[in-house]
């Protein structure tokens, strides 16, 4: 009988994605797939089309069209006063998924380690056993989802060849800090390591927050993969454009697999991207602010319904310990067969008509999250509304 892959049969299938499923079967509000239910910027949109029209429709060289890897490069500059040589460094791939997975397979070898910070997304586990590597993880602590230098410092083997950090993080919206990302850059350089960042959502950050590029660091342009997308940013998650941008050592390889794996991203949308990377600062504020008000209605709302929501400082994700509502919920005779995370969230989009990703899908398996939930804020107003009425139906 034929049987799959023994890399395949170590990870399951995208829970986040599966929770989307779930919403559709039941007419639940989706909040748990991270994509926003408004339209993109008019001028985006009106870009791709131009594109469009113009016949930009045939493939553009495998590694990025020039216009947009410029665009890049001016990116790089404008927002962290970081030169790059987009000829040289800048890989477009489809989507910030494929520029990691391209990074990984160009970078590490059968037999090593990857480090992966604890909660993760989902993608990255995955991604290190498909490469060949094998991940260790690095919880982070709560309330502030803090690293621990002395367990990350043990994380680190002979074997270790990369730590991959994401963040604005999802899903927990943790920013971190300056003096975090210089532990993990000392560590980089101490042991020859490569850090993967993940920055796709750079710039969706609140109050204090300040969102730092780990190769802006002393030491670390040499030795880091910052990869992007335009998924976030300018809500078109359906796009597929993303990037790496490596150290010109290691962009020749990651240009290679990315061949290997998808050719190209489409091209007129990587015009359209060219032009949404010059938007103007005060698009970028705007939309920073625009998640903010969202961001303060979904904890607000997660808060009247007794959930504990601990508030994110970056991204549109706010993970919440789900004991409290449930123990009023049980008080009114009603409820999940079951307190685990996973019957919590089934039940609450086929009953109560909201989904919400369970938090074990962001942890090794048994392991942590058993008691959480993720629910994401990226969507309309009458969107939260109808969650808020649907919530507030069975918790208040």
């Amino acid at each position: 009988m034929l049987t799959p892959s023994e890399k395949a049969s170590r990870f399951t299938e995208s829970v986040i994605r599966e929770m989307t499923r779930v919403a559709l079967a039941h007419g639940a509000v989706n909040l748990s797939q991270g994509f926003p239910d408004f339209p993109a910027p008019d001028e985006v949109k009106a870009a791709a089309v131009r594109a469009v029209e113009a016949d930009v429709n045939q493939y553009a060289v495998t590694w990025g069209a020039a216009p947009l890897r410029a665009a890049i490069g001016e990116h790089m500059q404008r927002h962290y006063d970081v030169a790059i040589e987009p000829d040289r460094q800048v890989t477009v791939c489809c989507g910030s998924t494929e520029a990691m997975i391209a990074t990984l397979l160009a970078t590490v070898n059968p037999g090593d380690e990857v480090i992966v910070f604890e909660p993760y997304y989902e993608n990255y586990g995955p991604d290190a056993i498909l490469s060949g590597a094998t991940p260790r993880y690095v919880r982070l602590h709560e309330p502030g989802w803090t690293i621990d230098p002395d367990e990350l410092r043990a994380a680190v083997t002979p074997r270790t060849r990369a730590i991959i950090l994401n963040s604005p993080h999802n899903p927990t919206g943790k920013v971190f800090t300056r003096e975090e990302l210089q532990l993990v850059a000392d560590l980089c350089q101490e042991h020859d390591l490569l850090a993967i960042t993940d920055e796709i959502y750079e710039f969706i950050v609140y109050g204090e927050a300040r969102h730092v590029p780990l190769c802006t660091l002393p030491g670390m342009a040499e030795r880091t993969v910052t990869i992007s997308s335009l998924s976030k940013s300018f809500s078109v998650t359906g796009w597929r454009i993303g990037w790496a941008i490596a150290p010109p050592s290691l962009a020749g390889a990651i240009r290679k697999v990315h061949d290997f794996l998808t050719v190209g991203a489409p091209a007129p949308l990587q015009d359209a991207a060219a032009f949404a990377l010059r938007m103007p600062d005060a698009y970028f504020t705007s939309l920073a602010a625009h998640y903010d008000m969202r961001r303060q209605r979904c904890v607000a709302m997660l808060e009247r319904c007794g959930f504990a929501p601990r508030v994110p400082d970056g991204a549109y994700y706010v993970m919440t310990d789900t004991r409290e509502p449930l123990a009023r919920v049980r008080a009114k005779g009603r409820g999940p067969e079951s307190d685990d995370d996973v019957s919590v969230a089934r039940w609450l989009a086929a009953e109560v008509g909201v989904a919400a990703v369970p938090g074990s899908s962001f942890y090794r398996p048994g392991t942590g999250g058993r008691a959480c939930l993720r629910f994401c804020f990226c969507k309309k107003e009458e969107t939260l509304a109808a969650a808020e009425e649907r919530l507030f139906a069975v918790f208040v």
